[in-house]
């Protein structure tokens, strides 16, 4: 039914001078990856684009600089080290526009390695946790390798693609990778507590991982009909489905289903979306699309930033010119929050970083990069309140951001901003 081969056979098709798309996320084909690394003596000039992966990228060995160069749409902590190192570039780019990129050639592709289930007696692959722009790059490459694998989920949506879409398989039967959740301290409480309430009852989230959105997350058991549309999710939002907490019920776009265009989290996650209808995985074209979006009544968005200046600018990709993630989704789901009837676009962090440097600030650093402009920004939350923006002025502005930055920085935060204006 399909073309089963080696490993080094499959990768073997990669030449000098490609461009390579990987999966992202938890499915990214950890095999197929390592393969493609271990032909470095062979191979020049092979280009991999992909956005954040899960576990190891032996390709971004800096050794491997002339083999291969890391082409980021969104920076992992396992490629951060190329950008400064040389082997490696970033692309900024909306999530919600990525597969654009392949759809209309601007990057043309060669090779695309993807992570599939196990195709079912009609032939048909499931993308599994990651979407994203995966089904763009299986359209527009030359090529198609698949990592088949006997752990992947089998999801619902977008991400069903015949055998037939597919060159060459691998097949194998790995543990997809886990990302356990932190425990939020009492800081991340407290700003959790602040969102959560924000939220109503029959308001649709967005919202990504770590231990803030955990912390929103556990305020929200005596809610009632929420919805769920998110580029991505992870094991915090179970219980509450489990509890009808959070049923899509009153969302506009796939009412009664929970969409999403990428996952990550523990074994329980992966279990628990194996052949679930309730959860669709679509494209990011669509998942992430404002004019999608907006439609969801009550829509908020819960995005975090590297820093925040007093005048709404929301920095949220580099620390300074220094760039550490990426724009992502982040302006998608603002935009389109800000546009729905009832919506909230918030950003949440804490006040302070870890070494006590104030994260609202009287003016961005040099070479920072506005991820979330001023006049879109509503709320900013951190564990001092809650400041909301919207229609108000500078002066406004600059008030309500100092009453909530840590105490010990708000004088001179203040007097710091009007020596500069």
């Amino acid at each position: 039914m399909y073309k089963v081969v080696t490993i080094e056979e499959a990768v073997k098709v990669i030449k000098s001078n490609d461009r390579v798309y990987v999966q992202a996320a938890a499915a990214a084909p950890q095999l197929l990856m390592k393969a493609m690394a271990e032909r470095h003596e062979e191979l020049k000039n092979v280009e991999v684009c992909h956005l954040h992966v899960e576990g190891e990228a032996p390709y971004a060995n800096t050794a491997y600089r002339d083999s291969f160069h890391v082409n980021s749409f969104f920076i992992g902590k396992n490629v951060r080290h190329t950008l400064s190192e040389g082997n490696g570039s970033y692309t900024p780019v909306f999530l919600s526009e990525l597969p654009l990129l392949f759809k209309r050639n601007i990057l043309p592709l060669d090779v695309a390695l993807i992570h599939v289930s196990v195709p079912d007696k009609h032939g048909y692959c499931s993308l599994g946790v990651s979407v994203e722009a995966s089904l763009a790059a299986i359209d527009n490459a030359k090529v198609v390798i698949a990592q088949v694998n006997k752990q992947m989920p089998r999801t619902h949506g977008d991400g069903i693609i015949h055998c037939s879409e597919i060159d060459l398989f691998v097949e194998c039967d790995e543990p997809i990778p886990v990302l356990e959740s932190g425990t939020p301290s009492d800081i991340e409480d407290k700003i959790g507590g602040y969102v959560a309430d924000l939220i109503e009852d029959r308001s649709t989230l967005q919202m990504g991982i770590g231990s803030i959105p955990n912390a929103v997350l556990s305020r929200l058991t005596n809610h009632k009909d929420l919805g769920l549309h998110t580029e991505m999710f992870s094991d915090g939002v179970i219980d509450l489905i489990l509890k009808d907490v959070v049923n899509g019920n009153y969302k506009h776009i796939s009412p009664g289903r929970a969409l999403s265009t990428f996952l990550m989290g523990s074994k329980r996650l992966y279990d628990y979306v194996d052949d679930n209808p309730f959860v669709e995985m679509r494209e990011s074209d669509y998942v992430n699309d404002v004019s999608i979006i907006k439609q969801n009544p009550r829509m908020v968005a819960i995005n975090s930033a590297i820093e925040v200046d007093v005048t709404g600018q929301v920095c949220a990709d580099s620390i300074g010119s220094k760039m550490y993630s990426g724009v992502g989704g982040q302006m998608d789901y603002i935009r389109g929050a800000s546009l729905s009837e009832g919506g909230k676009a918030i950003i949440a962090l804490p006040s302070i970083t870890k070494k006590g440097i104030s994260r609202i600030v009287p003016a961005l650093k040099p070479g920072a990069g506005v991820v979330t402009t001023r006049a879109h920004v509503h709320y900013v939350v951190t564990e001092y309140g809650v400041a909301n923006l919207y229609g108000k002025t500078i002066k406004d502005r600059v008030k309500a951001l100092v009453d909530i930055a840590h105490p010990d920085h708000r004088e001179a935060i203040n007097k710091a901003y009007f020596e500069l204006i």
